[in-house]
């Protein structure tokens, strides 16, 4: 099963984050990647940039309207994210408490991602994305 972890974080937090030399960063983060790798959970892991260079496209009226970033509340942001392919949920949550971005202030949301095989198999468009899967490698 694969499940993304969501790496959440208050202002405050990402306030300390910023005191923290780089380059220990780095390294603190990538002894824990390292180990997600080694273990043969880690399909994806990615940062994302700041909110500020963001747009949210809201429904709510048409048009769709588009707002310039930063938005919203910090605690309602993201700043990267895993996708972990595991057993379990508590397999997940276990490689969470691990995590070396930790502290007062942050926060790791774990959501299960679901499969093509929880669709309807006799959907025109879910046979067209599995045909994609499949020529992409990605099933």
């Amino acid at each position: 099963m694969k499940y993304m972890l969501i790496m959440r974080a208050t202002d405050e937090a990402f306030g300390q984050m910023a005191s923290v030399d780089f380059g220990e960063m780095l390294e603190t983060v990538g002894r824990y990647n390292e180990e997600l790798i080694r273990a043969g959970v880690l399909v994806a892991a990615e940062g994302l940039a700041d909110a500020e260079e963001g747009v949210v496209v809201d429904y709510s009226a048409e048009p769709p309207v588009v707002t310039d970033g930063p938005y919203g509340e910090t605690k309602e942001l993201f700043g990267g994210f895993y996708i972990l392919n595991v057993a379990s949920k508590e397999e997940a949550v276990e490689w969470a408490k691990r995590s070396p971005i930790s502290g007062k202030g942050f926060k790791t949301e774990i959501r299960r991602v679901t499969t093509i095989d929880e669709f309807p198999q006799d959907n025109e468009w879910i046979q067209k994305e599995r045909r994609w899967r499949e020529a992409t490698g990605q099933l």
